[in-house]
């Protein structure tokens, strides 16, 4: 059976779905419906959805085919009128029945009562106090380390020597421990850090002045939200401040839905990568001006310590510092200015929702498939991320952004003196000048 291309849109009484079935018998097909369940056949095209609230069979549903278009249109009423339907965009997530699964899942789930579900969790305190993370005793250790989306690979560098060296920064990561790779990643950033090349941007910046200009697209949505906040109280469709072009829909539509048993401490870290992973894209749009080039990919994974380094950071604060340095070390461009961009742009993402995260996402997916061998990265994070971030809570991702809002960042937190840096090369160019002055007297 094909799954064909589909998708939904709703208003206070009624969910639309839309089907596209291209050489499909109108007079061969059948529906059926019931609270939240829907199936739809056509040969050779089948879909079962599970929708994020009840409909309801009570005469007033409609069901029409465009011959020409090849598109069923069908009407279903609201068990609730007004209810708002929440994740209609997440077409990944519709796809799979409920509570159930269409592919292994990367850890064994052994009891129901593994982990709490979404709605049963305890809000997370983003301002806990964090415990460095230590090792285990040596021969307590399993043999290979875990890394990728929420630690649960491992072994996967193992079968590609060949291509690790162009892919991440460590050497080994199967055998070297989370600490080792962050002292490791700490001595890099500091041996590759250039005084010279952050003061020339530091002084002569007028390239950045000018990359700073470009707005993204999150911009202008993330202005519309806030036009239309307290407006009216009722919630609105997250495409009318983001829409996913036929390109990444189709790509939603490929993805394999999974479940994923994470503890707390997993989950924890899995939020702050994403922050990580979204400085670093917004970073690599900012100076592009949102056009991709062979770059692209270096850029986003070479600032993202999760991509690079297999790095699994405690708090956001952290991720923040990780990435300003990150920044001020390789790109071409290392201006504190350009961290401080990238740092609002990942707060508007944030704050516009799980739909901006994730179109955000494909595109990073998109970027690591063009790009070889970026694309082990997908099949260790980022199409774990896509699939992930469309169940994640609406609620969680706002409080993420609160708090990232909250944590600062300056110049003395990135650890290479950069004031002091800035105050001297402020008192050589006085003195220059002060002496060629002199010298026309």
């Amino acid at each position: 059976m094909i799954t064909p291309a589909f998708e939904l849109t709703q208003d206070l009484d009624f969910l639309t779905i839309i089907i596209k079935v291209p050489y499909a018998r109108a007079s061969e097909f059948d529906v059926y419906f019931e609270g939240e369940d829907f199936k739809f056949y056509a040969k050779p095209y089948f879909l079962r959805l599970t929708l994020p609230g009840r409909i309801v069979e009570d005469g007033r549903e409609k069901a029409c085919y465009d011959t020409d278009k090849g598109t069923f249109t069908i009407q279903l009423p609201k068990e609730i009128p007004g209810q708002y339907f929440e994740g209609l965009d997440m077409l990944t997530s519709l796809l799979a029945p409920k509570k159930s699964r269409s592919a292994k899942p990367l850890v064994e789930e052994i009891a129901s009562s593994a982990e709490l579900s979404e709605e049963e969790e305890e809000e997370f305190d983003w301002e806990i106090e964090q415990i460095p993370y230590k090792e285990s005793a040596e021969n307590t250790l399993p043999l290979q380390y875990r890394y990728g989306f929420g630690n649960l690979r491992s072994g996967v560098f193992q079968r590609l020597q060949d291509e690790l060296s162009d892919v991440i920064d460590i050497k080994d990561p199967d055998q070297t421990p989370v600490g080792e790779r962050r002292r490791k990643r700490l001595a890099a950033e500091a041996a590759k850090f250039d005084p010279d090349h952050y003061l020339a941007d530091f002084f002569e910046d007028e390239a950045i002045l000018q990359i700073l200009k470009y707005k993204p697209w999150w911009v202008d949505a993330h202005k519309k939200m806030i036009d239309l906040k307290g407006e009216c109280h009722q919630e609105h469709d997250t495409r009318t401040f983001v829409v996913f072009s036929e390109e990444e829909r189709e790509q939603l539509r490929k993805f394999t839905n999974k479940s994923y048993l994470l503890d707390k401490r997993s989950r924890h870290h899995i939020y702050l990568g994403l922050i990580d992973i979204l400085l670093a894209y917004c970073y690599e749009i900012c100076v592009n001006e949102g056009d991709k080039n062979v770059e692209s990919s270096w850029n986003v994974r070479k600032l993202s310590a999760t991509l690079c380094w297999l790095e699994s950071f405690t708090s956001i604060h952290d991720v923040l510092v990780s990435f300003g340095r990150r920044v001020l070390c390789y790109p071409l461009h290392r201006h504190f200015g350009l961290v401080t961009r990238a740092f609002n742009d990942t707060v508007m993402i944030l704050q516009l929702g799980k739909a901006a995260v994730l179109k955000c996402l494909l595109d990073i997916h998109q970027i690591f498939r063009e790009n070889d061998p970026a694309y082990i990265l997908n099949d260790l994070f980022i199409t774990d991320y896509c699939i992930w971030i469309q169940k994640t809570k609406s609620k969680k991702l706002a409080a993420l952004a609160e708090s990232l809002q909250k944590t600062t960042l300056t110049k003395s937190h990135i650890g290479f003196e950069l004031e002091e840096l800035e105050a001297a090369a402020v008192l050589v160019r006085c003195w220059h000048s002060f002496q060629a002055t002199a010298a026309v007297l």
